[in-house]
This record gives structure tokens, C-alpha cells and sequence, in this order.
């Protein structure tokens, strides 16, 4: 199989296993020695994919991923998707997110995320004041670029 062929497959399983909310489905998908990037701070080992995983599945129900993108190079594969997350109250959310995988003998060695957190933010929060701070935000932030 092709390399490129098998890490859309890698990924795909990945995204679906996710989706089943199983940790222990999940740990052999990365090496050893991987790290997780996320919100600026790094996860390492598989100890820090156990825990961001069970922090992950902690806040949401259910989870559903629709890629938009997906570019593979060697042995990095990058992903921009919705997620589709619902909460325990019943609400449901969806945001765009950007992954970059990187794999070192068919496992993950670096996940990296991206996400904006006022986006994720803002379609989370009930109540017009904190819906009206986070749009001032979020104004304020790109005031004088458009």
C-alpha cells in the first residue's frame, strides 16, 4: 500500500475510533514518545494522550468529524474539519479545527491542534451578556483589519 494511501487510512480510523469515545482503542494509535499540541501547551508520552483524551471525551456526549481538507506529505498529514460536539444538556456545537499529525513507523509521533477558543467559546455560552462580552472580543480583535 501506498504511504500516502495508508496514512489517510491511519487517519480515518483515528477519526472514526474517536468518535467511540474508547481510550483504550485509542493509545496504540500513538507512539511511546508522542506529543500532543494543544491550546499552547504540550502533552507528552502516552500518559499525556490518556489524559487529554479522558478530558476530551469528559466534556462531550457525542463527537462527529466532517473533514474539509486533508493534504498528506511523507509522513505528515494535515486535516482541516468541523467537529460536531453535544453536551450532556443536550446542546450541540460545531467548530472549525485544524489537526497536523505527524506519524513515525505508522504511529503517531506529534499531534498538533488548532482551534479558535472564542469560536469554540462563544457557540458554547447561553446568556446575552456573555455571548455580547465574547462578540466585543472578537470585534475588538480584528478592529482596524477589515
Amino acid at each position: 500500500m501506498e504511504k500516502k494511501e495508508k496514512l489517510l487510512r491511519l487517519a480515518a480510523d483515528l477519526d472514526n475510533d474517536l468518535e467511540t469515545q474508547d481510550v483504550q482503542k485509542l493509545l496504540p494509535y500513538f507512539s511511546e514518545e508522542c506529543e500532543i499540541e494543544i491550546f499552547g501547551h504540550s502533552l507528552k508520552g502516552r500518559e499525556g494522550v490518556e489524559k487529554w483524551l479522558k478530558w476530551f471525551f469528559g466534556i462531550f456526549k457525542t463527537i462527529k468529524f466532517e473533514p474539509i481538507i486533508i493534504m498528506v506529505e511523507e509522513n505528515i498529514f494535515f486535516e482541516e474539519f468541523y467537529i460536531t460536539v453535544s453536551f450532556e444538556n443536550g446542546e450541540t456545537i460545531r467548530v472549525k479545527v485544524a489537526e497536523v499529525l505527524t506519524y513515525e513507523n505508522d504511529k503517531i509521533r506529534s499531534l498538533r491542534l488548532y482551534l479558535d477558543r472564542l469560536e469554540f467559546v462563544e457557540a458554547s455560552l447561553k446568556g446575552f451578556f456573555s455571548k455580547s462580552i465574547v462578540k466585543m472580543i472578537k470585534k475588538k480583535s480584528v478592529e482596524g483589519l477589515f
